[in-house]
This record gives C-alpha cells, sequence and structure tokens, in this order.
C-alpha cells in the first residue's frame, strides 16, 4: 500500500513559523515521524510539500496512478481552493484532510474547507501527531475495501 503525504504552503516552515500555534517541531522531523510510522505500520509513503497551488494538483492527479490514498493538508490552500478539492474528486482515492492547529478555534476564514467536502475525514489540532492517524485511518479503509 502506497500513501501520498501531501503539504501546502507554508508547512516547510514549521518550527519557524508561529511556534505557539504550529508547535516548534520542524518539518524535517514532521517527515522522519511520518517515515518511521509508515514503516512501523508497513505501508510506504511518499512526503511532498509545495508553497504552489498548481504543483499541489499535480501531485493530486499523479495519485491516480501511483498511490492507494492521500493525506492532505493543504494548508491556506484549505479555505481558497477549488482546484485542490476538484482535483481530490477528479482522482477518486481515500483521502484523509489534516491541520496541524485545531482550525476550530482559529479566526472565521479559517472555518471554510473546500476539501473537506470529498475527504472521508478530517483531523485537526492533534499537532504532527495528526498525520499518523490519518495514515492509520486510510490503512484500515484500504484494507477494508
Amino acid at each position: 500500500m502506497r500513501l501520498l503525504i501531501l503539504n501546502g504552503p507554508n508547512l516547510n516552515m514549521l518550527g519557524i513559523r508561529e511556534p505557539d500555534i504550529y508547535g516548534r517541531e520542524t518539518y524535517a522531523t514532521l517527515c522522519e515521524k511520518i517515515e518511521a510510522h509508515a514503516k512501523e505500520i508497513g505501508i510506504e509513503v511518499e512526503i511532498y510539500q509545495s508553497n504552489h497551488e498548481g504543483d499541489l494538483v499535480d501531485k493530486i492527479q499523479q495519485a491516480y496512478y501511483d498511490f492507494d490514498g492521500i493525506v492532505i493538508n493543504p494548508a491556506a490552500y484549505t479555505h481558497t481552493s477549488v482546484a485542490i478539492l476538484d482535483a481530490v474528486k477528479a482522482v477518486g482515492k481515500p483521502c484523509v484532510e489534516v491541520h496541524i492547529s485545531d482550525v476550530s478555534a482559529r479566526e472565521d476564514f479559517r472555518q471554510i474547507s473546500y476539501v473537506r467536502l470529498t475527504v472521508e475525514l478530517t483531523i485537526t489540532g492533534h499537532g504532527i501527531d495528526g498525520y499518523l492517524e490519518a495514515m492509520d485511518f486510510l490503512k484500515g479503509e484500504i484494507l477494508n475495501q
């Protein structure tokens, strides 16, 4: 089983950007935790981050051919990108939306999530461990299909 772990804009700045909201763990730490967990649960992952919407859409479209499911943190594109929503809908792969912070307790504009209209599950406010929960969920979902 192969999962695409997709990260949107500014997630490469983890540990630097607003550590009171996103924590002090770095993007490298996030990637290390994801890879270690993937090994532990016996799956393959590819981790990808981009600050560019079109790059994220291209990677989602690639998932149609190369992956069994998607874990996505669209970051700021959560609240603005119909293109990402449409790409996730088009590929039809099981998908979990992850947010490090509890977006429900933040600014009004963060209450809108376009991608949430098509995902199986949304995990918010669990820090970077939310990615591991998403991987576990997808493994169970895909194996039970």
